[in-house]
């Protein structure tokens, strides 16, 4: 990895890409990607779909990633400026001013259902994805030391470091059940192994400063910090093999939802999704470090590669560093929806269909709102825009196309059309945008691809063969609760 080509706060590599993204606009579109990420939700259409749906091994993926604050200028300026430099002229020192970093990635390299009984609509699951999870907060003067001592006039600072940074990756393996229990009520859960990959977590409480500039050419600093660091372990000298499934770190995760179609049509949907946790290794690391190193040539050609080494050394304090086993939770999310579908122009050729939907972090301050606005044309092409706001503040507008039939389905957007806009242009060698610092900048983008196959799922009355088979299990016992006929009509 060629960490110049990356922000480097305090020796913690700045992804660009990492980890559970919320992608509304997949709401109520009965793709594959939507019934295993929202568990009641159906994927196969009785009397149109073939009995059996798989990606065949194309990864179905969604990526976000966003910055906030004055080091926007800086990192577009290191990552697609002409001369590859840190610009730091309009970061804020001794101001308190912060940086909010947040990335995503759910990548589903298998994805198989199939309908298992036409008495409940029963369909079963097999999947596994790899996700990360990443977060940070990071303070201007982090930035600026990246380019050595020119932002700072004075010679000691105090708590102008005091960053804070969370990343986690992991493959999850997981099996799904989703049933019909009658007309109204529909519900999905899906159960996961979780492998962990890597983890990584600083907590900077204190931090001190003192330059010495004796030599204008060679700078160097005294760097003091105090906190805590996590690390989970990983054997000998990192390769490819480290990033494949093993149960080193083994955890365990669940979601469920529910569907409830009112008298009016309109479809409630509540999940809890990625409800979990992963133990890391007994031989994982947590280091309460309170230390301080010198930190030569500020400044210079590769001086973020010495940035990143000697940041590290500090935080790895081997006289208070602590082995044992790390527990952490992953990131679940709570979501309410509601959407009413209605046919529009002569001969039902347009469909509009829009879904209110609210989504809350439950470990984390995070909470969404969007709107979801699916226009389907003749039952095979569908244009979606999605507008969505959030806590930090962000008002987005996201554009999704897609080709669905009841056996192919092909889509591709985004949920951030103006800020990717501006980041791709940036990355093209736009300087208005590399120069521009807005709310934050940042990007998103997802593609999926899924073929059903088999034979075709035919109702009952016009069948040779099908697989009636049961009432699905929570059919059987909603009947013995409520008393109700056993043999449900479709």
């Amino acid at each position: 990895m060629n960490k110049n080509k990356l922000l480097i706060v305090f020796g913690i590599l700045f992804f660009s890409l990492s980890a559970s993204a919320q992608q509304f606009s997949q709401y109520n579109t009965g793709t594959l990607y939507d019934s295993f990420e929202n568990p009641s939700q159906r994927s196969f259409i009785p009397d149109s779909s073939r009995q059996y749906a798989f990606n065949f091994l194309i990864p179905n993926f969604n990526v976000n990633t966003y910055l906030t604050g004055n080091a926007q200028r800086t990192f577009k300026s290191k990552l697609f400026g002409s001369n590859s430099q840190y610009y730091t002229d309009n970061l804020q020192i001794g101001q308190g001013k912060y940086n909010h970093f947040n990335a995503n990635i759910n990548a589903y390299a298998i994805m198989f259902k199939l309908f298992s009984s036409f008495n409940g609509d029963v369909e079963i699951g097999f999947s596994a994805q790899t996700k990360a999870e990443a977060r940070g907060l990071f303070s201007d003067e982090s930035f600026a030391l990246l380019n050595g001592t020119r932002n700072f006039p004075n010679d000691n600072y105090t708590n102008i470091f005091n960053d804070n940074y969370r990343y986690q990756a992991y493959h999850q393996i997981s099996f799904s059940y989703r049933e019909r229990v009658n007309k109204k009520i529909a519900v999905g859960f899906k159960i996961s192994a979780l492998l962990g990959i890597e983890y990584q977590e600083f907590n900077i409480n204190h931090s001190q400063v003192t330059f010495d500039r004796t030599n204008p050419n060679n700078p160097s600093a005294l760097l003091g910090l105090t906190g805590r660091y996590y690390a989970n372990y990983i054997p000998g000298q990192r390769d490819a093999r480290d990033y494949l499934p093993n149960l080193r770190n083994p955890g365990a995760a669940i979601s469920f939802g529910l569907s409830y179609i009112t008298d009016d049509r309109v479809t409630i949907q509540g999940n809890i999704k990625d409800l979990g946790f992963i133990h890391w290794s007994n031989r994982s690391a947590t280091y309460d470090f309170n230390n301080s190193g010198m930190i030569n040539n500020l400044g210079s050609q590769h001086f973020a590669d010495t940035l990143y080494n000697r940041v590290r050394t500090i935080m790895q304090d081997n006289n208070n560093k602590t082995v044992k086993p790390l527990t952490t939770a992953t990131n679940g999310l709570a979501e309410l929806s509601a959407t009413k579908s209605y046919w529009i122009g002569y001969g039902n050729t347009w469909k509009y269909s829009p879904t209110l939907i609210a989504s809350k972090a439950l470990f984390y301050p995070d909470f969404k709102g969007a709107l979801v606005n699916h226009f389907n044309y003749r039952g095979l092409f569908t244009a979606t825009l999605t507008t969505s706001y959030d806590d930090m503040h962000f008002f987005n507008i996201g554009t999704q196309l897609m080709i669905k039939s009841p056996n192919t389905e092909f889509y591709i957007g985004t949920e951030r059309l103006t800020n990717t806009s501006k980041l791709a242009a940036a990355a093209l060698h736009n300087n208005s945008q590399i120069n521009q610092v807005g709310n934050y900048s940042g990007g998103d983008f997802y593609l999926g691809f899924t073929l059903k196959f088999g034979r075709v799922i035919e109702h009952p009355m016009n069948a040779s063969i099908i697989p009636m088979g049961e009432k699905g299990f929570f059919g059987r016992l909603f009947g013995r609760l409520f008393k109700t006929s056993t043999n449900k009509g479709v």
